[in-house]
């Protein structure tokens, strides 16, 4: 089984990038602000909870991520594999995949982290919010914030991977083809 975690700040491209890593190698893909945005907008008890962190810039505690990703796991057992986007964000939400997925008989192949300047993403960002029409993405006092909870918070989880030597760092600038083209390029690498 082929489980990528796919890796970067906001706006780094991993949704954009999910799709061709989907098409390439018929995984199934697990985003978490998918998950969460579907928890919300059907208003389970989950959902609800999740909104009030995302709202203010913050991460979703553990405990209810992991529910939430279990469950979306759970609700594919015929799975070639999977693509974790968004997830893991801290070293104990890493230390609960990689439970999760041995549970299962299977563990993470390999995690791509997408390497983007920061004004990079911010542009990304506010164009995206123009586009989606996403709300989290339209206030540069928001975006500033989740970048600084990424940088703190979330990239330290690549050293998790690194010990286990699964990480490959990628450069997430340039065209959506040359990025797709260095992800399948280190993934082969690590089959």
């Amino acid at each position: 089984m082929l489980n990528i975690v796919l890796f970067g700040p906001p706006g780094a491209g991993k949704g954009t990038q999910s799709e061709m890593l989907i098409s390439q190698y018929q995984l199934v893909h697990l985003a978490t602000g998918d998950i969460f945005r579907y928890n919300i907008k059907n208003g389970t008890e989950l959902g609800k909870l999740a909104q009030q962190y995302m709202d203010k810039g913050q991460l979703v505690p553990d405990e209810v991520t992991i529910k939430m990703l279990n469950a979306e796991v759970e609700k594919r057992p015929e799975a070639k594999g999977f693509i974790f986007d968004g997830f893991p964000r801290t070293n104990p939400q890493a230390e609960a995949l990689d439970a999760l997925l041995a549970s299962k008989n299977t563990s993470i192949t390999c995690m791509l982290a997408l390497e983007v300047p920061e004004e990079e993403l911010k542009m990304r960002l506010l164009k995206r919010a123009e586009v989606s029409g996403r709300a989290d993405d339209a206030n540069i006092e928001v975006i500033e914030n989740r970048i600084a909870v990424y940088n703190n918070e979330t990239a330290p989880v690549k050293s998790y991977f690194d010990k286990q030597d699964k990480l490959s760092l990628i450069d997430g600038t340039g065209s959506i083809e040359s990025i797709t083209e260095r992800l399948f390029k280190a993934i082969d690498a690590k089959l």
